[in-house]
């Protein structure tokens, strides 16, 4: 058997979970030995969530919500709940089904005056399967697929609106028969099996059934966009540019004056108006065979890019597209005013998210991410024999004097547990092993006076100083992965930065963001507050907090002698104009978002605020150009040195659970060659 190798993991997010995951499953033979070096008390990183004493409530870092097309960060919770095989009869959370629920309304709000707004709302369809099993057949994830997707969905949209068109109305349904049968027969012939026929079949169905003609017109643009084999001669793409195009007019010609009058078509147009502007980018910027994709695009921005292939000025200031910035946090410094998403990244997503969904659009975890998420894992890996560091902050990663491999970790041991027990880091609650809040004080050493103090080693200012620690190559560590925030690497990794090109230009050229959130929990139903629609999540709102969702099905999880009725979670990008200067940046920081939360409310009070502006916890932005500044974790620019996280190259540019996961399973796949490049769904995304 080949010699244990020791790895050092900096950082328990997601990203570093899912390495220590892969790395530590029986497949691997023993192969590693894991330490993960923890700040602080708990996992999570962007991700954590704490209990917070007597009511036991659940405080998160922010709004968590997880996307029916996350398939890799799925597939490890489903495997991590199958392997940890809780008992139903003890514990209220034992399987994957009862910690994440489908989640298919949402909505988007949009200006209905100066002081006034309108929600959108929409029901989405559950699709088949469920994220993180198996995918059946054919891998959905192509350019081809997506625009058949996108065809399907436009038939469905304009066909929607066309049967508010009166029969008899001025260039209404028969002269919308006539105008496709027309412009198939002059753009597709002999692409069709029976383009005359086709024609012949369109005009028969006069104005009794137009829905069935733009059926048609749709079909033959499908069947053309389902021949790439066919498309380097430039034939077929000519002819689908050319079809569209005259679609695309006759679309406008037939709903523009409607939208005016009715604010569901109103809102339909924007999506079909988007739609139409995605097909013909993807077709005239020849996406379909360029070998890097939707990257091709990534340095103009969402916006830019929609418009350059004729999206309106009406679709670009839309609550859809707003609500997309919103998503991503993507505003450069926070600034409302300076909107910036890379067009491909915003593209990939948007497909992703709308086409390759499973189950739900969206899922909702049962109770705080650090108890659905974080505790189960920890429990899995504990018991695979992976070791956790808490309380162990990483100062600085040192080189070897040739500057080619890891030398050395420095780091502050914040806190020692007494008689130097392994911390034991959860709490039950009802039954359920979560992380609280704050550390438990009572296996430290002088946890009285931290207690006392409201230390809190999460924070790099205004800590109490610990004791320093140093690891050293092959006596410590052989491999690491460096599994923290982008917005430490410049803090811990100054000699990696001056020693590569490639770190500098990364670290300089990828953009963070500050975030904010509050939690409410009230004491009247949604009902009675005037919402009577099933529990929703809502974004484009008005700011400082644009985003909101319904978390009710929360107060069961918590312990109030008298249960609040309804409980609502809010975030939003946090301005770097408003953050203090000073020493107590996160104290003075959690008081302006305070201050922002109680104006918000105005008649209600905010229970929970937290701002998210030490390094680790900053957003990253998907910032057009940045793109090609990341750096893989299959890149080798230190011999024993790999990356892991959101920011990295990992196939899926956008600050989320599954872009981690999917770069640690990158990490793990550089290590150890496994899981196998094949095995990381959508990792060859176009």
């Amino acid at each position: 058997m080949s010699e244990v190798k020791k790895v050092a993991i900096i950082g328990g997010g997601c990203a570093g979970m899912a390495a220590a995951f892969e790395l530590s499953k029986p497949e691997q033979l023993g192969r590693f030995e894991i330490t993960v070096y923890q700040v602080g008390w708990r996992l999570g990183g962007k991700g954590a969530s704490g209990r917070r004493a007597p009511t036991q409530r659940i405080e998160e870092h922010g709004l968590h919500l997880w996307m029916g097309f996350y398939e890799n960060a799925f597939r490890l919770m489903r495997q991590c709940y199958d392997e940890l095989d809780r008992d139903p009869a003890t514990c209220p959370i034992s399987s994957f089904d009862d910690a994440f629920k489908p989640d298919n309304f949402v909505g988007v709000t949009e200006r209905a005056g100066d002081d006034a707004w309108r929600n959108w709302n929409a029901m989405f369809p559950p699709a088949a399967g469920k994220p993180g099993e198996p995918l059946p057949g054919a891998t959905p994830f192509s350019v081809p697929g997506y625009l058949t997707r996108c065809v399907l969905l436009l038939r469905t949209l304009i066909t929607s609106v066309q049967d508010r068109v009166p029969p008899d109305s001025a260039g209404g349904r028969e002269d919308l028969v006539g105008a496709i049968a027309a412009l198939i027969g002059s753009t597709v012939k002999g692409i069709a099996a029976d383009p005359a026929g086709a024609i012949r079949r369109i005009v028969s169905y006069g104005q009794l059934a137009v829905a069935t003609a733009i059926a048609e017109a749709a079909d033959v643009l499908r069947n053309i966009i389902e021949r790439p084999e066919t498309w380097r001669g430039g034939g077929n793409h000519d002819k689908a540019v050319s079809l569209l195009g005259k679609l695309s007019l006759l679309v406008h010609r037939q709903i523009a004056e409607l939208a005016g009058k009715d604010p569901e078509v109103s809102r339909i147009w924007e999506i079909v108006d988007v739609v139409l502007a995605i097909i013909r980018g993807i077709l005239r910027d020849g996406l379909i065979l360029n070998r890097k994709g939707f990257d091709a695009i990534d340095d103009l921005d969402w916006r830019e890019w929609l418009e350059k292939h004729g999206a309106s000025q009406r679709t670009l200031d839309s609550a859809f597209i707003r609500g997309s910035y919103d998503l991503l946090f993507a505003y450069e410094d926070g600034d409302l005013e300076k909107p910036r998403l890379g067009a491909g990244i915003a593209l990939r997503g948007a497909l992703r998210m709308f086409f390759t969904y499973r189950g739900a659009l969206f899922w909702k975890m049962q109770a705080g991410m650090g108890d659905i998420v974080f505790a189960p894992l920890y429990q899995v890996l504990r018991d695979r024999g992976v070791k956790f560091e808490f309380f162990h902050r990483l100062d600085q990663v040192q080189l070897s004097s040739d500057k080619g491999h890891v030398a050395a970790l420095d780091f502050t041991v914040q806190a020692k547990t007494k008689n130097g027990a392994e911390y034991e880091p959860l709490l039950d609650v009802k039954g359920l092993p979560c992380w609280p809040a704050a550390p438990d004080y009572k296996q430290l050493v002088n946890g009285d006076a931290m207690a006392k103090a409201a230390w809190n080693p999460e924070h790099r200012g205004g800590r109490r100083r610990g004791t320093t620690k140093t690891l050293k190559v092959q006596q410590d560590f052989d491999f690491v992965i460096l599994a923290t925030g982008i917005g430490e690497v410049p803090v811990v990794a100054k000699e990696l930065i001056q020693s590569s090109e490639a770190w500098k230009l990364m670290t300089e050229n990828l953009g963070t963001v500050a975030t904010q959130a509050f939690q409410v929990w009230l004491d009247k139903p949604v009902e009675e507050l005037g919402w009577k629609l099933p529990p929703v999540n809502i974004s484009g709102y008005v700011e400082p907090f644009d985003t909101w969702a319904d978390m009710r099905q929360l107060i069961s999880v918590e312990e109030w002698e008298t249960a609040p009725q309804s409980i609502a979670y809010f975030c939003s990008v946090l301005p770097d104009s408003d953050l203090p200067d000073g020493r107590d940046v996160q104290n003075d920081a959690n008081e302006n978002v305070r201050q922002n939360a109680v104006a918000f409310l105005q008649n209600h009070v905010a229970q929970f605020w937290q701002a998210n502006v030490a390094p680790s916890e900053r957003y990253t932005l998907s910032l057009p150009g940045s793109l090609k500044y990341r750096i893989s974790p299959l890149e080798q620019h230190f011999d024993n040195l790999t990356i892991a996280g959101d920011w990295t190259s990992c196939s899926h540019y956008a600050g989320c659970v599954e872009a981690a996961v999917m770069s640690g399973l990158l990490a793990s796949h550089a290590l150890s060659e496994q899981p196998a490049l094949q095995d990381i769904i959508a990792y060859d995304h176009p």
